[in-house]
């Protein structure tokens, strides 16, 4: 049996114990206390240090490296190239176009084109400056247009369609003859420009080739499965003489899902020098590895009835995916796959493009795909309540998809909590006393959106499970679990524990997690598109309730009762028929091994057969949807521009709260995120392909004092096939900070911002031009405005 088979919403003892309660994070008082042990932390014996060389030319030739000045020098132990490192490799099988350092070309500044390993990294950085390198430089891309028109140079030699990464063009319905019965059609153009994830931890990576052949690397990843898999294939080494660990992780938001080209270096070097190599990315080399958001210029096009209906969809959307595919062929899909919820519509396009250009990499971030079109298309229904005088609350109300549905591009909803979204984020924020009759310059907006909880689909195609945990039950009552799960700071370490606890009666401190290391651990496919949870803790149950019924029917035997009596709750066995029956579960474990052997359990959890059955039809399906609903309050000064984010009121259907604090976590975390790209942050490069603020100090995310007051409203739609019911809550909750922040300026002073960021200067010039009626991005007043 294995978790594909439903669990059940329900306690598995009559009620929650630990379940639903505000519990500690198994890792709060390492990572408080200084305990915890990140991959910089680490420090071998004989150890050395790695640094990269790279490219100071957007597109270019190699002509020749000359690194025989740099192995001259004291202290350097190797120095590799890409001719050490030659086999492609990337995160999905389909699109493996990077190398670890640069095969006769580079592709954006910051291209990694040498390593250097010495024994300290002063050492390493003089010997990075007597490498010699000649360029050839070419014509390089920084416009996805020009890209697209123009392929000669092309960035990838020998692809059939010139620059183009990935093109998606699906059709559900009939668009065309929908939008020409439309009573209104809203059209108009948006964009959504970079930005990165700025985690506290840079990336780093420790290996060490031992003399029986062993490779170990540790590596601050968010998925160890794929960069063991990557390691076997750019080094040539079996599977089985490779290890991964991930130490603690100072968060990932996606951007450590990929295999790094760090993570090869430091293999290739300590293979070559039998030492220890280490390799700490600086902030700016982060900056310029990036994989964070990929810009999006979208046309969408919505057709409705007079009453609000929404009758069709047509979007073309153009998608900056920088110089490598990374998860661009999924983020194509996803840029269009993941618009059709929460709302209902019959007829749906989307043609999506993603063009490679000369700037670092983009990948995913955070809501991966979709954070972008819901930009889009939450501002284009507000464009819409307004032209019909509809309340936007009430306009969304009334195109709610419903729960045990199917969208129009054939996805499985189950259990739905958007109308109660709705309703938390209306009443909370004084909605319908205080829209529209706040002053001038104050205003709110709302959005909505709906999010994976893990995709149905894994990167390499096979039938085995997509999440694996075993157990270890030892006599003195300590239960062991080991998660291949990566715990990247969102708790997953922690739900395992919770769950476990809550199956087999125990207390938190008897149960030991041991994660994401690749040879002790079983294989689970790692912490992207909000999986965890999900399949993970469908996983931990399975396993569970394997061993708990070895546990029951033991003691039963001994105490010659039914298995039905005993109940395991308190760190106890009891008989529900006598209370003076009673004994501490390591005396049940030790009962249970003496009747079946040492103690043991696997669990898994696959997804069922889920999507359509067109091309791409299984990339966006997922065995369960959350939903999520904001109201956002700004104030806007006319006379600086600046925009002002004063509260956000977050309402998410996350099915059930498994620990109500670390939810309210996620949702605060996901709105500040959401808030920060629409007000603060923008990852580009300048006419020379150099980034325009490569550290913290210049890029700008919010202090504290520029964030919020935010207000986690928890919604609890008990999913049918969720771990007692939960969904995701780590990626959903940043959909709709950017549009209802959006929308809320047009309350506050009239103009409607559709590109981003929304800066001082964009919102001084929509101001400007607020009196011309469909100039740019500017509308004309509302009357509701007017009246201020």
């Amino acid at each position: 049996m294995s978790a594909r088979d439903i669990h059940g919403i329900d306690a598995p003892w009559g009620e929650f114990r630990q379940i639903g309660r505000p519990l500690r994070k198994i890792d709060g008082l390492a990572k408080a206390t200084g305990a915890a042990v990140y991959t910089d932390d680490i420090a071998l014996p004989g150890m050395l240090h790695a640094k990269t060389l790279r490219s100071p030319h957007p597109h270019a030739r190699i002509v020749s490296i000359d690194a025989r000045e740099a192995l001259g020098l004291p202290g350097v132990h190797a120095v590799i190239t890409g001719a050490d490192l030659p086999v492609a490799y990337g995160v999905l099988p389909w699109t493996q176009d990077e190398t670890a350092l640069a095969v006769g070309k580079v592709r954006f500044t910051g291209d990694p084109v040498a390593a250097v390993a010495a024994i300290d990294e002063d050492t390493a950085n003089a010997a990075l400056e007597r490498i010699k390198v000649i360029y050839e430089p070419l014509h390089p891309y920084f416009d996805p247009f020009e890209s697209l028109a123009r392929s000669n140079p092309a960035i990838h030699e020998g692809r059939k369609d010139g620059n183009v990464s990935k093109h998606v063009d699906l059709a559900f319905g009939d668009v065309d003859t929908e939008l020409a019965n439309a009573d209104l059609i809203v059209e108009d153009d948006y964009f959504f420009h970079g930005t990165t994830h700025a985690a506290i931890e840079p990336h780093c990576a420790v290996a060490r080739y031992g003399a029986d052949g062993l490779l170990t690397v540790w590596s601050a990843t968010q998925i160890t499965h794929y960069v063991h898999r990557a390691l076997a294939r750019v080094l040539g080494l079996p599977p089985h003489r490779i290890r991964v660990i991930q130490p603690h992780l100072g968060g990932g938001f996606g951007g450590k899902s990929d295999p790094f080209s760090l993570e090869f270096v430091v293999a290739k070097l300590s293979m070559l020098t039998a030492r220890p190599v280490k390799l700490l990315y600086t902030r700016e080399e982060v900056f310029y590895t990036h994989r964070g958001r990929h810009p999006m210029h979208m046309h969408y096009r919505t057709g409705v009835s007079r009453d609000g209906r929404l009758a069709a969809v047509d979007a073309k959307i153009i998608i900056d995916g920088g110089a490598y595919s990374s998860f661009g062929l999924v983020t194509t899909y996803y840029s269009g796959q993941l618009l059709t919820g929460p709302y209902a519509f019959p007829a749906y396009r989307f043609d999506s493009t993603r063009v490679f250009t000369n700037k670092p990499p983009c990948g995913p971030k955070r809501g991966h795909g979709a954070v972008q079109p819901r930009f889009a298309f939450e501002v284009q229904l507000d464009q819409i309540a307004e032209r019909l005088q509809i309340d936007p609350i009430e306009l969304r109300r009334r195109n709610a998809i419903g729960a045990n549905t199917l969208t129009v591009n054939g996805q499985r909803i189950t259990s739905n909590g958007f109308l109660e979204c709705l309703a938390r984020v209306e009443r909370e924020s004084g909605w319908r006393e205080r829209r529209g009759r706040l002053p001038f310059g104050r205003g709110l907006g709302v959005a909505g959106s709906m999010y994976i909880s893990g995709t149905n689909y894994p990167v390499y195609p096979n039938d085995m499970p997509q999440a694996g945990i075993q157990l270890k039950l030892d006599r003195s009552g300590i239960v062991t679990v080991f998660t291949g799960s990566n715990d990247i700071g969102q708790g997953s370490s922690s739900v395992v524990q919770y769950l476990v606890a809550e199956e087999l009666g125990i207390a938190l401190d008897q149960i030991r997690v041991v994660a994401a290391d690749t040879d002790l651990c079983p294989v689970d496919l790692g912490a992207y598109s909000s999986r965890v949870t999900f399949m993970v803790g469908n996983a931990t149950i399975d396993a569970c309730r394997k061993v708990r019924s070895q546990i029951v029917e033991a003691v039963a035997a001994a105490w010659k009762v039914p298995a039905t009596r005993v109940v395991l709750a308190g760190g106890c066995a009891r008989d529900t028929d006598d209370a003076s029956r009673v004994i501490p579960m390591a005396e049940a474990f030790a009962l249970a091994e003496t009747m079946f052997d040492t103690l043991g359990a696997t669990g898994s959890y696959n997804t069922p057969t889920l999507g359509g059955s067109y091309r791409g039809g299984s990339i966006g399906a997922a065995p369960a949807y959350s939903f999520t609903a904001h109201v956002v309050e700004v104030s806007v000064d006319p006379e600086t521009g600046r925009i002002t984010c004063e509260k956000a009121w977050i309402a998410h259907d996350c099915g059930r709260a498994l620990n109500p604090m670390l939810v309210a976590g996620q949702m605060e975390g996901s709105a500040y995120m959401g808030i920060a790209e629409a007000l603060l942050e923008e990852h580009d490069v300048n006419r020379f392909g150099i980034h325009r603020g490569p550290s913290l100090l210049d890029y700008r995310i919010p202090t504290s004092l520029d964030t919020p007051e935010l207000y986690a409203l928890i919604v609890e739609s008990l999913d049918p096939e969720g771990p007692y019911g939960a969904k995701e809550a780590g990626e959903g909750p940043l959909h709709p900070s950017v549009p209802a922040l959006s929308n809320a300026v047009f309350d506050a002073v009239g103009v409607r911002l559709t590109h981003l960021p929304f800066t001082p200067g964009k919102v001084l010039a929509a101001l400007r031009a607020s009196g011309r009626p469909g100039a740019g991005d500017v509308r004309a007043p509302t009357a509701q405005n007017g009246r201020r």
